[in-house]
């Protein structure tokens, strides 16, 4: 019996890879489309530690998508979607028990708002780092956010200009990201590779 013309949905049409460059620049890969990004000032890290500033290597879930809905409206996306509020926050201490957790503010913990000024994170997606299970000291706050002017290096974060991040859930609409510090040659090939569609 012969099947539909419908094709399979490709394993891979949901990677998305990160392909680091100096100084805290990328390039994030995903099928044809390319798109430059931002990483920690630590560069990719495979012995990640909270504080370090280094993007965590490995393949990294989107498990939720944050928005400032006072702000923006959310991408079209299959990841579950939440609403950021003023007493949202996200524990970064490695000795509390809600380490790399969501917290209410105000916290005795040092942690990180969620609410920020400088609008990056008005669109934030939560990387399962770390999620399950936690280590101390592993690293925390490991998101996808909004990009710096000048794509600033993050403290371990993937960063993209707004259309760009809309442009990437729109061609991947649940995302995996698949971390990687590759071979400088290999790099270069791959840059030169895809190019941007807009």
């Amino acid at each position: 019996m012969k099947r539909g013309n419908r094709a399979k949905p490709s394993v891979l049409a949901r990677h998305i890879t990160v392909i680091s460059l100096p100084g805290g620049r990328a390039f994030l890969r995903a099928g044809g489309l390319a798109l430059r990004c931002a990483i920690g000032r630590g560069g990719i890290s495979f012995r990640k530690r909270e504080g370090d500033g280094a993007t965590p290597a490995g393949r990294l879930r989107l498990l939720d998508l944050r928005v400032r809905r006072d702000r923006t409206l959310p991408p079209a996306t299959g990841v579950p979607l939440q609403i950021i509020r003023r007493g949202d926050g996200w524990c970064d201490a490695p000795d509390d028990g809600r380490y790399n957790r969501p917290v209410r503010l105000p916290a005795s913990a040092s942690h990180e708002r969620m609410w920020r000024e400088d609008r990056l994170y008005d669109v934030v997606g939560v990387l399962d780092w770390n999620v399950r299970p936690r280590a101390s000291n592993r690293g925390s706050a490991i998101f996808l956010h909004l990009a710096r002017p000048g794509y600033e290096p993050t403290e371990g974060c993937i960063a993209l200009a707004r259309d760009d991040l809309r442009r990437l859930f729109a061609a991947v609409p649940r995302p995996e990201f698949l971390i990687t510090a590759k071979p400088r040659k290999q790099r270069r090939k791959e840059i030169a590779r895809p190019r941007r569609r807009g």
